[in-house]
């Protein structure tokens, strides 16, 4: 399965964008074994649209075109946040069952249009708490490589209280 960030926003050159990148690199790597591909970002340019609605709809457009054909895994407050065994087990999940792309969506400042949302295969929170965007796409990226982690039994995650 092939395995995608589309990101709205560019990352600047720095430490945010480096760990970003470290994680990826990682999950890279790691995929092979887990029979998991690809973890590229794709990086959307932000919309310059006056209106917040208007904005998040024009992101949302590319959005959707960017992860056709995949399931859409969309990163938003809204939704639940599931622990970190649940993310793998998911990814396994859609593996096994021979689903060929998963892509994680992050939206911009003003958040995800309704079409985005309504599109999404799963909705993962990681809490409720608002995060600078450079964080939520290192947290992305991290949470795959561990996941990666638990698929092929590399001693990276460590079970806690998580379940």
């Amino acid at each position: 399965m092939k395995i995608a960030l589309i990101a709205i926003g560019r990352l600047k050159s720095g430490p945010e964008r480096e760990l970003a990148e470290r994680y990826l690199e990682r999950a890279r790597a790691a995929g092979k074994t887990a029979g998991l591909t690809g973890f590229t970002c794709v990086e959307i340019p932000e919309s310059r649209a006056r209106q917040a609605e208007t904005r998040m709809r024009e992101e949302g457009v590319l959005l959707l075109q960017k992860s056709e054909a995949s399931r859409r895994i969309v990163f938003d407050e809204r939704f639940p946040s599931p622990t970190s065994a649940v993310f793998a087990e998911t990814l396994r999940q859609w593996r096994d069952s021979g689903v060929s792309a998963a892509t994680c969506i992050l939206g911009g400042a003003d958040g995800l249009s309704t079409d985005v949302r309504a599109a999404t295969d799963w909705g993962v929170s990681f809490g409720r708490l608002s995060l600078p965007h450079q964080l939520a796409r290192v947290l992305v990226a991290e949470q795959l490589y561990r996941a990666l982690t638990q698929l092929i039994g590399h001693p990276y995650h460590r079970t806690g209280t998580e379940e």
